[in-house]
């Protein structure tokens, strides 16, 4: 950390904390948020190139820069957090993915809002990743893209769509791709889905494609190489959703600890009462390990290392206590809470987003138990020792 990315963090909280509130009320009741308003804000501020290197236009930020920032967004609205989450997260992923040549040309522009990416993954009739139905058959110079994604955020707004299709339905995991997909193709369709549960104003798109001409040249990486980078791409999102987490329930617990200090009953603070205290004390210890947990993580994801059972921990734990510290805000604010009154019913309704994004808990269960079986260590701790008791298990 240094006084530039301090300036940076400020200059995008100060900002959106002026933006943003104004308009809650007509987004959570519109689903729509005024992109003509927070858009030209995120561009002032520098909030859409945070991930994209220097030599690109962008902050350049580490993980461990940029995490504090998307919790200072969850902070204020969901639907925000999900925008700029987003559009970082899909142009960090066209960085991994992309040639020389095709970073040349796109990153500027998304750095500066210009351009943006959708993750085209999720299916309404396949699971992700081997089980993936989306085809794209080689026609001479063109790939031919048939198929559907749907819960692909921001497509409303985005101009590429990076699909995850299968170039060798018969190689199973090892046949599928990543190609670039312009959303003015002919063939393609985007059809809004029904509205969501929190985080209003995110639109979330059903792209259908029926026969969707793509050069060759839109291709990402090599054939067959789609896999691997969905698997290490949901690494860096999961993390992402986690510290989305902690901001949100960063935000209720500050709110409670106000609500607890000024709501009187039988002439004293709620604060003083044995049963506030501990839903106080119990979401303090959800932020706390949560926090930890995060940068820890992101520590090592900044070294250069995998992290797939740590991005799974993050991201089930972090769903988890933000779920807890929500509910339990909710009990500090009693009946009125359960009201707009007071941002603890939208944002105990944001929270829920964080459950499914990138995997529901189960996924993250068997990420994680499946990683440690196949020998993975969480290494980086000051608790790390090589003494341990040898065990060993025979058939």
């Amino acid at each position: 950390m240094n006084e530039d990315y301090e300036k940076l963090r400020s200059r995008i909280a100060e900002r959106m904390w002026e933006v943003f509130p104004p308009m809650e009320e007509e987004i959570e009741h519109t689903d729509v948020i005024p992109k003509d308003v927070m858009v030209p804000a995120l561009q002032e501020v520098g909030a859409l190139g945070l991930l994209v290197p220097k030599e690109y236009g962008g902050a350049g930020l580490t993980v461990t820069q940029y995490l504090p920032i998307l919790a200072d967004l969850s902070r204020i609205h969901g639907g925000l957090r999900g925008f700029v989450h987003a559009h970082n997260s899909s142009t960090h992923v066209f960085s991994m993915l992309a040639s020389e040549e095709q970073k040349a040309r796109l990153l500027p522009l998304a750095a500066r809002g210009e351009v943006s990416f959708g993750m085209g993954i999720t299916e309404p009739d396949h699971g992700t990743g081997a089980d993936i139905g989306t085809t794209a058959t080689r026609d001479g110079e063109h790939y031919v893209l048939t198929g559907q994604k749907w819960l692909t955020t921001n497509s409303d707004w985005v101009r590429y769509f990076i699909v995850f299709c299968k170039t060798d339905p018969a190689a199973g995991a090892a046949g599928v791709s990543a190609i670039l997909m312009e959303r003015d193709a002919e063939g393609l369709r985007i059809d809004p889905l029904p509205p969501t549960l929190g985080t209003r104003g995110l639109q979330h798109g059903h792209v259908q494609m029926e026969r969707v001409r793509v050069p060759i040249g839109n291709r990402l990486g090599r054939e067959g190489e789609g896999l691997g980078l969905i698997e290490e791409g949901m690494e860096l999102s999961r993390v992402f959703v986690a510290a989305s987490s902690l901001g949100t329930a960063e935000e209720a617990l500050q709110m409670s600890l106000a609500r607890a200090r000024s709501r009187e009953t039988f002439g004293q603070p709620i604060g003083t009462r044995q049963a506030v205290q501990r839903y106080l004390a119990e979401m303090a210890t959800d932020v706390l390990a949560l926090r930890s947990m995060l940068e820890n993580t992101a520590a090592r994801i900044d070294a250069g290392h995998r992290v797939p059972a740590e991005a799974s921990a993050c991201k089930l734990f972090g769903l988890e206590a933000v779920c807890r510290v929500t509910d339990r805000a909710l009990l500090v604010f009693g009946g009125i809470g359960f009201t707009r009154k007071f941002p603890i019913e939208r944002m105990l309704r944001d929270a829920r987003a964080n459950v499914v994004e990138e995997g529901p808990p189960a996924i993250q269960h068997l990420v994680i138990a499946r990683t440690m079986l196949m020998g993975y260590y969480f290494e980086g701790s000051i608790f790390d020792t090589p003494y341990t008791r040898a065990v060993t298990a025979t058939v």
